[in-house]
C-alpha cells in the first residue's frame, strides 16, 4: 500500500518539478508502513505468547493437585528452553535460506541472520518463537503426572531446536519442498500444502510426539484395572481449566491472524477499502466460529451419550475447534468454519473412545485433540478452501488449486495429504528413538512410589498448596495395574 501512494506522490510531484519532495514524502511513509507491520507482529507475537499462560493454567486444573508444581515448572520452561534452543538451532533449520532438507545451517544463532535479504528480523523471530514452544507443551500435557524431569528437558530442547524446525522448513519457509509459499513453479502438485497457522505443522508434531511418548512409558499407577476399565481422574481445579481455557482462546487470535505477519497490503484495486485488513477481521471470525461451534458441538452429543452438562467438556470442545481450523482459517468462508467445528468434535469425541479401549492414557486427551484434529484440519482446508481466498493469500494468479468441495478439484487435498504422512513419519522416526531410549535406561518414568506419592514432593521439594489425596488407589489395584505396564 505504501508503494502504491508512493508511485502517486511522485507522479504528481514530478509534474510540478518536485522530484526531491517526493522522495522524501515516499522514504516517510515506508518507514510509517514498516512500524505498522512490525508493530503488528510484536503484538501478535505477544497475543500468541499468553497461549503458554493459558496452557499452565488448563494443565494444572486438569490433573491432581500433587502434581501441579511439576507442570508449572514445565510450562516456565518451554518458553526458556525453546529461546534457547530456537535461537541457536531451530531458527536456522526453518527459515535459513536453502532448498535443502533443512534451512542453512550457517544461520545457526539467529543474531546473525537479521536483517537478511528474506526480509526476516527481530519481531519476526520472536513470533516464531511463540510457534515453536508449542508442540513440547503439547507434549509434556501427554506424559503429564509420571515423566521424569530431566526426560522432560531432554525432549524438549530436542523438540524446539531440531523436529519442529524441520517440519517448519518444509512447509513454511519460502525454500521448503512443499510449502505453498514456494516459487509457483516448483509447487507439490501445484499448490503446495495449505498450513496457514500450524494445524499440522505446530499441533501434529505436539500431538505424535506426545502420543508416542505415552504409549512407551505406559499409563498412570490405577487408571486400568484388571477388565481394562478406566478409571476416572477428575480435573482437580475446574475453574483453573476454564481460565486457562479463555486464555488459550485470547491468545490463539494472535496465532491465526497474526500469522499474516503485516496488515497494510491491498488486494484489488477496484475494492480501495478490501486489504489484508479485511483478511485478518475474517480470519478471526472463522477462528471464532469453529471454536465456538466445536464447543457446543462436545457439550450436546456429551449430554446425548449420557454424560452431565459438564464445563470441561465445553472447554475441550472449544480446543478442538480451534485446533481443526487452524490450518484453514485464512482461506475459508466463515460458515465452512462451523462445519470444520462440528467435524472436530466429533472427531475428538470418536479418538477419545478409542483411546479408552486401547488402554491409552493421556491426562490432557492431547494426543487426540491436537493429533487428530490438527489431522482433521488439514483435510478440511483441501476441502473447502475458496479460489479467491487462496490466490489472495498465497498472491497466485488465479490458476491456484483449491478445495476440493469448492470445485477445485484434487490437487490440494492431495497436498494436505501428503502433509499429514510426512509429519507423522518424520515425528515417529526422529521421537520414538529418544522416548524409547530413555525407557530402556529407567530415564523417562518415575518410580511406582514416586507417582503415588506425586512428583511434587519427591522431585520439587514441596506441593504448590495443601494436598489431600482423597482419591487414592488401594496398594491392591495399583498391583494389578502394574501387572500390565510392563513393555514397549
Amino acid at each position: 500500500m505504501a508503494s502504491e501512494t508512493c508511485s502517486i506522490l511522485s507522479s504528481s510531484f514530478h509534474s510540478i518539478n518536485m522530484t526531491d519532495a517526493s522522495t522524501f514524502l515516499c522514504s516517510k511513509f515506508s518507514e510509517i508502513a514498516l512500524a505498522i507491520n512490525t508493530s503488528y507482529l510484536l503484538f501478535s507475537a505477544y497475543f500468541s505468547f499468553t497461549m503458554q499462560i493459558g496452557f499452565a493454567l488448563l494443565t494444572a486444573g486438569s490433573i491432581r493437585s500433587k502434581n501441579i508444581t511439576n507442570v508449572m515448572l514445565t510450562n516456565i520452561m518451554d518458553a526458556c528452553i525453546g529461546a534457547i534452543s530456537y535461537f541457536i538451532f531451530g531458527f536456522a533449520i526453518a527459515f535459513g535460506p536453502t532448498d535443502g532438507f533443512i534451512g542453512d545451517h550457517h544461520n545457526f544463532f539467529a543474531l546473525n541472520s537479521f536483517p537478511d535479504s528474506s526480509g526476516y528480523d527481530f519481531s519476526f523471530f520472536l513470533f516464531q518463537w511463540t510457534f515453536a514452544i508449542t508442540p513440547s507443551g503439547i507434549t509434556s500435557g501427554s506424559m503429564a503426572e509420571r515423566t521424569q524431569f530431566i526426560a522432560y528437558l531432554m525432549y524438549s530442547f530436542y523438540l524446539t531446536g531440531f523436529v519442529y524446525p524441520t517440519v517448519s522448513h518444509w512447509f513454511w519457509s519460502s525454500n521448503g519442498w512443499a510449502s505453498a509459499t514456494r516459487d509457483h513453479n516448483s509447487l507439490l502438485f501445484s499448490s503446495g500444502a495449505i498450513d496457514f497457522a500450524g494445524s499440522g505443522v505446530v499441533h501434529m508434531v505436539g500431538g505424535i510426539a506426545g502420543l508416542w511418548g505415552s504409549f512407551i512409558e505406559g499409563p498412570r499407577v490405577g487408571m486400568f484395572d484388571g477388565s481394562r476399565r478406566a478409571s476416572t481422574v477428575h480435573s482437580h481445579d475446574v475453574p483453573l481449566v476454564v481460565l486457562g481455557t479463555f486464555l488459550v482462546w485470547f491468545g490463539w487470535h494472535g496465532y491465526n491472524a497474526g500469522s499474516f505477519l503485516t496488515i497494510l497490503q491491498s488486494y484489488e484495486q477496484q475494492f480501495p477499502y478490501y486489504g489484508q485488513w479485511s483478511a485478518i477481521g475474517r480470519t478471526a471470525v472463522t477462528t471464532t466460529l469453529a471454536g465456538c461451534t466445536a464447543a457446543l458441538t462436545t457439550l450436546f452429543t456429551k449430554r446425548f451419550l449420557g454424560s452431565h452438562w459438564k464445563v470441561t467438556d465445553a472447554c475441550s470442545g472449544l480446543l478442538t475447534g480451534l485446533v481443526a481450523i487452524t490450518s484453514g482459517c485464512a482461506v475459508v468462508d466463515p460458515w465452512a468454519s462451523i462445519v470444520c467445528g462440528v467435524v472436530a468434535a466429533l472427531v475428538k469425541i470418536g479418538l477419545d473412545k478409542l483411546a479408552k479401549k486401547l488402554k491409552f492414557d493421556d491426562p490432557l486427551n492431547a494426543a487426540q485433540l491436537h493429533g487428530g484434529c490438527g489431522a482433521w484440519g488439514l483435510l478440511f482446508t483441501g476441502l473447502f478452501a475458496t479460489k479467491k481466498f487462496v490466490n489472495e493469500v498465497y498472491s497466485g494468479d488465479g490458476s491456484r488449486p483449491y478445495g476440493l468441495l469448492m470445485g477445485g478439484g484434487w490437487k490440494l487435498l492431495s497436498a494436505q495429504i501428503v502433509e499429514i504422512i510426512v509429519i507423522f513419519s518424520w515425528v515417529t522416526l526422529t521421537i520414538v528413538p529418544l522416548f524409547y531410549g530413555l525407557h530402556r535406561f529407567n530415564l523417562l518414568r518415575i518410580s511406582t512410589e514416586e507417582e503415588l506419592a506425586g512428583i511434587d514432593i519427591t522431585s520439587h521439594g514441596g506441593f504448590a498448596y495443601h494436598y489431600e489425596d482423597k482419591d487414592a488407589v488401594s496398594r491392591r489395584s495399583v498391583d494389578q495395574a502394574l501387572g500390565g505396564r510392563e513393555g514397549f
